[in-house]
């Protein structure tokens, strides 16, 4: 009696994975662009991402108008200091600081008044006016707080001057220590943050576009006919074109992981190396699925490069990596549970910075299975149709 499968049906449906599998890897051998997109894409992209975006306020151009000229004046003025503070000068109007923010020459300009200094020395209240521009609303809200904590500590330690208690007699005054620790990041280091998020990115994009663009090439060529009157079955079609990208996109991780990450950020790789390529596979086999769906709603690969930006755009929006999910409006935080990036970025961080493990992990990595799931069995379904 034969048995369910036989090992002869098992020699064959491995050798064609095999050969299928080596058939996708030769042709995108065969595509220099494509290849060197992907190098680029996991190495200097991923540098370009670590090195040239900071979340801190830096070089912020600054110009003033100094109506009192006096010494408590220079000296608050000479708080703005580098990194976060350029200091470009004095203008000689207010007309001429408008226009500076109009032409984005200058970040904020700070206007002080005349007799500044006198007034503070008497023990009175005087005001500054700090204007700032804010149609880049995020370092307008940086510029504005970091003025604000160094004209707030000029204005405490003039007072307490005021009041003779500066120098030695401040250890004499009621102070609360507010003891910090910063946990996995202690240097907040924005490099960490960003090359890492930007690596999850790649992925995404590339564990979509990649099975796409297998697929749709085989439209574009005219060779899809001939794979549906073969012996193969639709999943014998698809999967080595999932397997083979994974591995690719599995190399390009192991370059950025090891040629970029470490040695040129120090990010540390505080958890298990095994489990983050496992969860990493899981996610690429998940939203595999998305782009096997989308191949086999377009005939090009421009349209499925367009519909997959379509897919890519929100899936990001919604990933929680840019915007905390407490800030995000109630449908879009439901929306959110539906991107699979938003469970492989709380696992992928948690393992490599954090050093956890699958018992802390396991709700992302369930999210990610059953996303996966889905869409797998949709794109699959999809596929099958085109072979009735």
């Amino acid at each position: 009696m034969k048995g369910w499968i036989s090992g002869q049906d098992l020699s064959v449906w491995w050798m064609r994975l095999r050969a299928m599998s080596l058939k996708e890897l030769l042709q995108l051998w065969r595509d220099p662009v494509l290849l060197f997109l992907i190098v680029y894409a996991f190495s200097m992209d991923i540098y370009n991402a670590g090195s040239g975006v900071t979340l801190q306020l830096n070089n912020a151009a600054m110009v003033f108008q100094d109506h009192d000229r006096s010494a408590a004046s220079r000296e608050l003025l000479g708080r703005f200091l580098p990194p976060r503070f350029n200091n470009r000068g004095e203008v000689g109007s207010e007309r001429q600081s408008l226009r500076l923010l109009d032409d984005s020459a200058a970040l904020f300009t700070l206007d002080i008044p005349p007799q500044f200094g006198q007034t503070l020395a008497r023990g009175g209240s005087t005001q500054l006016q700090m204007q700032i521009d804010a149609s880049n609303s995020v370092l307008g809200f940086l510029a504005y707080s970091d003025a604000t904590q160094i004209v707030a500590r000029y204005g405490l330690e003039a007072g307490l001057l005021r009041a003779g208690l500066g120098g030695q007699s401040m250890s004499a005054v009621p102070m609360i220590n507010n003891q910090q620790r910063v946990w996995f990041n202690p240097n907040e280091n924005d490099a960490w943050f960003m090359s890492i998020s930007e690596l999850l990115n790649v992925i995404t994009v590339f564990a979509i576009l990649l099975p796409a663009a297998a697929m749709v090439r085989e439209k574009e060529r005219g060779t899809i006919e001939q794979l549906i009157v073969s012996p193969l079955t639709p999943f014998q079609v698809m999967f080595p074109k999932v397997l083979a990208m994974t591995l690719v996109i599995l190399a390009g991780t192991t370059l950025t992981l090891l040629g970029v990450l470490g040695p040129v950020f120090g990010v540390p790789f505080r958890g298990s190396v095994v489990l983050f390529y496992l969860v990493t596979t899981l996610y690429i086999f998940a939203l595999s699925g998305i782009g096997l769906f989308i191949a086999t709603l377009t005939r090009n690969l421009a349209q499925a490069s367009m519909l997959a930006i379509l897919v890519l755009a929100p899936m990001m929006f919604l990933s929680g990596v840019w915007t905390p999910p407490e800030a995000m409006p109630a449908l879009a935080r439901w929306g959110m549970y539906i991107s699979p990036l938003y469970y492989y970025i709380d696992a992928a961080y948690g393992i490599i910075l954090k050093g956890a493990g699958l018992n802390l992990l396991w709700d992302s990595v369930l999210g990610i299975l059953v996303l996966g799931t889905l869409a797998g069995a949709l794109g699959l379904k999809r596929f099958k149709r085109q072979f009735d």
